[in-house]
């Protein structure tokens, strides 16, 4: 009876997981590798039958507290990052980025405070109807996207920030999003009134845009 079961034996140990130790590792390299994000599926997928990668991260981000570099969650999926008090280290001297436009920032703000949102609902809170080449610059940069379909009369789209916005910015998910009183500390915004708070008959700047011209960058 022994011989006749070796065989079956043998055969289940083929599924066996590797041990913990050493899919912490398979996850390790699999992160390192990857210029993106890495959900927990697509490390299932190429990791062993039977391998449990979410319990890897856990050990995994445990290893590295205190590192160099630290196993971040951005949106929905994981990466290896530079430790935030190490960042100035990256730094270097280049050509000063041209930064966004005021009506490109409003509407990526909206966005991002209070998605998933419309077209018709960034205007309402602007005050100031939206440039389609603004909406149009914000899909190319990927840091908005199209989000679900409105169940209202005509099924308007919504749009929602992206995993690329979250990981630009160091961001969990939108809910780590900084409120006003961190934005102006950081410099961010001014004391002008909020979006939608008269900008109707002031808002020059942000709507001198035809639609096959965006003013998303400023000179």
């Amino acid at each position: 009876m022994a011989d006749e079961t070796a065989p079956m034996e043998v055969e289940q140990s083929l599924f066996e997981a590797p041990p913990m130790g050493e899919q912490e590792r398979m996850v390790e390299a699999i992160l390192f590798a990857s210029a993106e994000p890495v959900s927990v599926a697509e490390l299932a997928a190429r990791m062993p039958h039977g391998a449990d990668p979410a319990e890897a991260l856990v050990h995994l981000r445990r290893r590295y507290e205190g590192r160099g570099v630290q196993v971040v969650k951005v949106g929905d999926a994981w990466a290896i990052r530079t430790a935030p008090d190490l960042g100035f280290l990256m730094q270097k001297e280049t050509v000063e980025t041209r930064k966004l436009s005021r009506a490109a920032i409003e509407t990526l703000a909206i966005v991002a405070y209070h998605q998933p949102v419309t077209r018709a609902e960034i205007e309402e809170i602007r005050g100031v109807s939206v440039s389609r080449g603004t909406v149009d610059q914000l899909l190319e940069l990927e840091w908005i996207r199209f989000g679900r379909r409105r169940m209202t009369p005509g099924h308007p789209v919504t749009f929602v920030v992206t995993q690329g916005f979250l990981d630009h910015f160091g961001l969990e998910s939108a809910r780590d999003l900084p409120g006003l009183k961190e934005l102006r500390a950081a410099g961010l915004l001014d004391n002008r009134p909020p979006p939608g708070a008269g900008l109707g008959e002031e808002d020059d700047e942000s709507e001198a845009e035809d639609e096959g011209q965006s003013e998303l960058f400023e000179d």
